[in-house]
């Protein structure tokens, strides 16, 4: 039972990147790290450490930003910490939780490894890098914490989680896909070109791939609520709408699941009728 690991080295639009790929068995997981204009966008995965480790050793940056808590963003975090002394900002809704041992469930440590404890600082609503202006955009949904990151300058907007891909067919238990619209709409209002997506890379014609991101969410919830309200049970909907048996569903013991699309709609909509 061993993972097979790689990584990607690159660059594009003046954006470096490393892309660190972990599989087993039919699963397969990845993620980037961004290197632009001095700042580290996202640290990685622990079980990748001596990947993203050589990519930070040989990168030049002057601050770390975080999008979100995960493991698979804040993995080498403590490594920077200890080796290159540098802030790390994340929101302040999670720095707490990242002083401390991260737990989170078994399949996840057998991919992504454990995170080691570090410090961080409180994310400003803009920032600044060398020759540009950042706006930092609250954008929960994947995480109660996420955030995504607009450099003013080049219109290049690095999104963590919250693209991934454009057709969502299975969720973590804790996201919310009316959430998940708001922030996509909320992303919209601002004045961008590219996409920087810590699972996809870079995204071509990324406004437009956001767009219809959105497009596929308001019509997947619309049509959840409509089969709702013709008496149909969660089971059901889920049968029509999502009808493959994905391998993480079985593998995360169902924290990752169709399932979850499902009802974080129903119990949105129920919260509001409820208002």
């Amino acid at each position: 039972m061993f993972l097979k690991k790689k990584s990607i080295l690159g660059e594009k639009n003046g954006v470096s990147f490393l892309n660190g790929k972990v599989s087993f068995q039919k699963v397969s997981l990845n993620v980037y790290s961004f290197l632009v204009d001095g700042v580290l966008i996202d640290t990685g995965a622990p079980s990748l450490n001596k990947h993203f480790e050589a990519f930070i050793d040989e990168s030049d940056f002057d601050q770390v930003m975080i999008t979100h808590f995960h493991e698979d963003h804040t993995g080498c975090a403590a490594y920077i910490q200890k080796t290159r002394k540098l802030p790390i900002y994340l929101s302040e809704k999670s720095i707490d939780s990242c002083t401390k041992r991260a737990n989170y469930p078994l399949y996840r440590k057998f991919f992504w490894g454990k995170r080691s404890p570090f410090h961080a600082e409180a994310i400003p609503d803009t920032f600044a890098s060398r020759h540009a202006t950042w706006d930092v955009i609250d954008t929960p949904g994947h995480a109660f914490d996420h955030k995504a990151f607009l450099n003013r300058e080049t219109g290049q907007l690095f999104t963590g989680d919250l693209f991934v891909n454009e057709r969502t067919k299975v969720v973590l238990a804790e996201e919310s896909i009316p959430t998940i619209i708001h922030s996509l709409k909320r992303v919209l209002t601002y004045d961008f070109h590219e996409v920087f997506c810590n699972h996809a890379g870079f995204v071509a014609e990324g406004r437009q791939a956001i767009e219809r991101k959105l497009e596929y969410l308001c019509n997947i919830q619309q049509t959840v609520l409509t089969l709702h309200a013709q008496g149909k049970s969660v089971g059901e909907i889920r049968k029509q709408l999502f009808p493959k048996p994905y391998p993480i569903i079985k593998l995360s013991g169902g924290e990752w699941d169709s399932l979850h699309i499902i009802t974080s709609i129903l119990a949105a909509h129920n919260d509001t009728k409820s208002s």
